[in-house]
Order: structure tokens, then C-alpha cells, then sequence
């Protein structure tokens, strides 16, 4: 293997002249692998049939398409970005029924697109991939139906929330009720009258809550942390909104451009905490505490003791209602265990239940794991990622050749739209792979010098965002550090405009 180091702003060709080194390559085509067909499988597969490529596959675990949105149908289940700007920014959708479309709209707007772009013929489905090695210069793939499989690009295109986690609570087997995670609903289990205990309050807590509780005989949510809710307004466009949407393409524009806008005040108070934006957004979730809870008892439970922002804000524009029912009582005593009637307290008390939801979340670390990927020389995955999942851009690891993510680690999950992150980032991609498919090298990966300087820079900054203000939080490592990128949107899109070369290991 030969590296070909470039200058800054020198051409690859250049470099290789340079050297005395030939740009003929029999290198043209590459195979490609994407490992998913959520929102970002889809993506790839759209926009590399753009750009040209033909000798592409997707492999995905379900029998269906959609990820997050496939995998998630609680009650309530719903997107916390304005609709208009959780689309493809070349696929508008005028059809969206209210200002945040609920998980069922998003899953038959990807399905739309997947029918009108023709995607389905590339899909593998029930086919997880379970290994994948570097080896002689290709990624030798290994799929959970026992398919062997071989390409030069890796797409990881997996998603974040798609391992639910169960907190380790004692005793949960032993609860004779109907039991579930969240993105496990079972929705054969009848709930009208039931008494009912959701474990979290996280925003899929908060939802549910919103959904059942004018619903359920009794609604106990389980609260070990108090979470900042920050009020929304969530209009809902009628039959003439969505025609001024189909025939008007400046008024669908208009609407991205307004969610745009809110989204870059956000981006620009959470990554620094000193923030006048972060001051006024902490205003606002007090307000909304303070003026539309009215018992001082539950006003005091529902009350953090951490500034707004330090978690994933909850956006709402009806929880408090929801939480104020006659129906509802907010349980802040520690859970002891849970038995086979209930859930036992601290205290002693036994809150009795029909239906045990466990709303806690996912293993937002996992990423593409728990599949095996090894790298050149053999490098686990797993060993790189001991300490915590790291990449050069949230995008590409050294020693990983050719091995590209989506929403990878430290990238701005926290703040964007991962969609708009998803094509910003493919188009940074298709310019890494354009040196492969010109011939102009066969493996590219990003040095790790290059690498290192990034990742102490970006845990640097994160140092100034209001995720460091003290809380516990899903965006944290296990060292405390804010796991996501630190920066403005605007510094995002200009780094993704383009590669800098420099950064990267090019080699025959």
C-alpha cells in the first residue's frame, strides 16, 4: 500500500506527479454497501444513483423502511423539528397535516419517496450486516442471513435511536401485566381504563403522557429527573393551507426558511451557555413552568434543578395540561423494584399497575454496532471506540478505509435537523468517493493526526455549550464531555462544502 500525502490545495493528480507516480488506474466502478434504509439509506441510495453510481446495495435489518419511524409507534409518537424542514430539501412535501407531523405522517412521507424514487429494487430486507472487515483493500461483509458480500465503499447510514435501552431496574421480568419498551408498543394491549406507569420522562415519556392520559383509569409517570419544557405552538394546516402548499412553491419555501431561521437561534444559544439566545430560550421554559402549572406541589416536582438546555429540551405545546389531569399523578419517590402487581417504592408504597411501559431511551453509542467492523490490520472497531465512539467529522475513522457514517459520532444531533445533517454530509462524501471512482486512489481515510487535532478541539468547545452545565444527559460521555458538535450550523455547512484533502490518507 502506498499513502499519497497531498499539500494543502494541491490536486491528487499533482501529488502523484510529484512522486513520479502514475494516475492510470483500472480502479473505476466502486461497489457500494449502505447498512440501513432509514432517512439516511434512503438519502444515499437517491443521491448516488444522482451522482452516477450503479453497483449499489442496502441491507436492512426490518422486513420495512423508515428507522426511527418505523421502529417507534407509541401513542403521541411525533417529530420535535418543524415538518417542513424535516423533508429532503429536493422532495417538499405539502401534505403535512400540522406544524410537528407525527411519526405515522413522516413514515408515509419516506415510503412516498422511496415508491417515487425507486429505491425499494436496492433494498435487501431481514438482512442485517453482521461483520464487517477490511481486508486485501475491500470490506468483506458477512449479513445475518449468511450472505457473504464484498464492496469498497461502506455507507453507514444506521441511525442513533434504534437500540432501545431498558434501564436495569429489579424485578421487571417479574411484573404479570402487559410490559414494554416504548419502541417495542404492543398495540394489542387495550388501555382504556387500565392503570398504567410509564418509567421515564424523556420527550417519548412526555408524548405518551400527552396521548393516554384523558384515556387511561389511572396514569402514573415515573420520574427520577424533571425535564425543561419549552412551549411550542403546533398549528395544523387546513385543506386550503396545504393547497396554497401544492400550487405556490414560495409559501412551502417560506415555511423552510422560517424553521431555518428558529433552528440557527437554537443552534447558536445551546453552544454557549453565556448566550443571550440561551438566556431568553431558559426564560421562556420557566414561564411556561410557572404560568401553566398551578398546583404549587406538582409545580415543584416538575421543576429541574439544571439549566435548560443542559438535557434535550422537551418541545410541548400541552404536556403540563396533560399532567394536570385528574387521572395523572407524577411519582418522584425512587423505584425500588417492580413486582408482580406493580411497582414497589422506596417508601414502601406499592403503586399497582395493568400496563408497565419503560420509556428509557436507546444506546444513542451504538451506532452500527453491535455489527463486528474491523479496519486495516485488523483494528476493532470496538477498541477504537472504547473509551468513546469517535470520527473525523462525525463522518470517517482512521485506519477505517472507505468506511463513511451518517450522523456518526459528535455530529450536531443536538441542534439540527438530522436530516439536513444527513445531506450535507453525503455531499462531503461523494467528494471523498469521486478520488476512488476517478481512479486517483483506492482507499482513503482520514489521518490520524488529523483526527486527533479535531476531536481535542471539538472537546474544547464543547466545554462553552449548555450540555457541560452540569447534567446528566445522553449527550454526554462517560468522561462528562458533550458528544456532539459544538459549533454553529454555519461552521457545519462550510466544512461540509468541501473535503480539505490534507486531512486524509490517500493510498493505491
Amino acid at each position: 500500500m502506498r499513502v499519497i500525502r497531498i499539500m494543502k490545495d494541491e490536486p491528487l493528480s499533482s501529488a502523484k506527479a510529484r512522486r513520479g507516480e502514475s494516475n492510470v488506474s483500472n480502479f473505476t466502478e466502486p461497489r457500494i454497501v449502505i447498512i440501513g434504509a432509514g432517512m439516511a439509506g434512503i438519502l444515499s441510495v437517491i443521491k448516488l444513483r444522482e451522482a452516477g453510481y450503479r453497483d449499489f446495495v442496502v441491507y436492512e435489518k426490518s422486513g420495512r423502511i423508515g428507522g426511527t419511524w418505523r421502529e417507534n409507534t407509541y401513542p403521541g409518537v411525533a417529530c420535535d423539528v418543524p415538518a417542513h424542514l424535516y423533508t429532503y430539501s429536493f422532495e417538499p412535501n405539502p401534505e403535512w397535516n400540522s406544524t410537528f407531523a407525527t411519526g405515522a405522517e413522516i413514515q408515509r412521507y419516506f415510503e412516498r419517496v422511496v415508491e417515487k424514487y425507486d429505491v425499494r429494487p436496492a433494498i435487501r430486507f431481514n438482512e442485517a450486516v453482521d461483520v464487517c472487515e477490511f481486508i486485501d483493500g475491500r470490506w468483506r461483509l458477512k449479513t445475518s442471513t449468511g450472505r457473504d458480500d464484498v464492496a469498497d465503499v461502506v455507507i453507514a447510514a444506521s441511525g442513533v435511536l434504534h437500540h432501545p435501552f431498558t434501564a436495569d431496574i429489579p424485578g421487571l421480568a417479574d411484573f404479570t401485566g402487559a410490559r414494554f419498551h416504548s419502541a417495542q408498543w404492543d398495540h394489542s394491549v387495550p388501555l382504556e381504563g387500565k392503570r398504567v406507569g410509564v418509567i421515564g420522562t424523556g420527550s417519548t415519556a412526555i408524548q405518551i403522557t400527552s396521548a393516554i392520559v384523558d384515556k387511561v383509569g389511572r396514569f402514573d409517570l415515573f420520574q427520577r429527573t424533571a425535564q425543561w419544557v419549552c412551549p411550542i405552538e403546533d398549528k395544523s394546516y387546513s385543506e386550503n393551507d396545504k393547497y396554497e402548499f401544492r400550487t405556490n412553491p414560495a409559501a412551502l419555501d417560506r415555511m423552510r426558511v422560517e424553521a431555518n431561521e428558529y433552528f440557527r437561534k437554537f443552534s447558536s444559544a445551546v453552544i454557549d451557555a453565556d448566550s443571550a439566545e440561551m438566556k431568553e430560550i431558559e426564560a421562556a421554559c420557566l414561564a411556561n413552568l410557572e404560568n401553566n402549572v398551578k398546583d404549587p406541589v406538582l409545580r415543584e416536582k416538575l421543576r429541574p434543578n439544571y439549566r435548560a438546555g443542559c438535557k434535550r429540551l422537551i418541545f410541548s405545546p400541552d404536556f403540563y395540561t396533560a399532567i394536570q389531569h385528574p387521572n395523572a399523578h407524577v411519582i418522584t419517590d425512587a423505584i425500588e423494584r417492580v413486582e408482580a402487581n406493580g411497582v414497589r417504592l422506596k417508601s414502601g408504597e406499592l403503586r399497582e399497575l395493568d400496563v408497565l411501559v419503560v420509556a428509557t431511551g436507546f444506546r444513542t453509542d451504538s451506532f452500527i454496532r453491535p455489527a463486528v467492523v474491523r479496519g486495516r490490520d485488523g483494528i476493532s472497531l470496538d477498541d477504537v471506540w472504547a473509551d468513546h465512539p469517535i470520527a473525523y467529522l462525525s463522518i470517517s475513522i482512521p485506519k477505517f478505509p472507505n468506511f463513511f457514517m451518517l450522523n456518526g459520532p459528535n455530529g450536531p444531533v443536538g441542534n439540527f435537523s438530522l436530516i439536513l445533517i444527513a445531506e450535507n454530509q453525503l455531499n462531503y462524501i461523494l467528494q471523498l468517493m469521486e478520488k476512488i471512482r476517478a481512479g486517483e486512489c483506492r482507499e482513503i481515510a482520514p489521518r490520524v493526526d488529523a483526527s486527533s487535532s479535531f476531536e481535542a478541539t471539538r472537546i474544547e468547545a464543547a466545554k462553552k455549550s449548555i450540555w457541560a452545565t452540569g447534567c446528566k444527559s445522553w449527550y454526554l460521555d462517560q468522561h462528562g464531555v458533550p458528544a456532539s458538535w459544538p459549533w454553529s450550523r454555519e461552521r457545519f455547512f462550510d466544512v461540509m462544502k468541501q473535503p480539505e484533502f490534507e486531512a486524509y490518507e490517500l493510498a493505491d
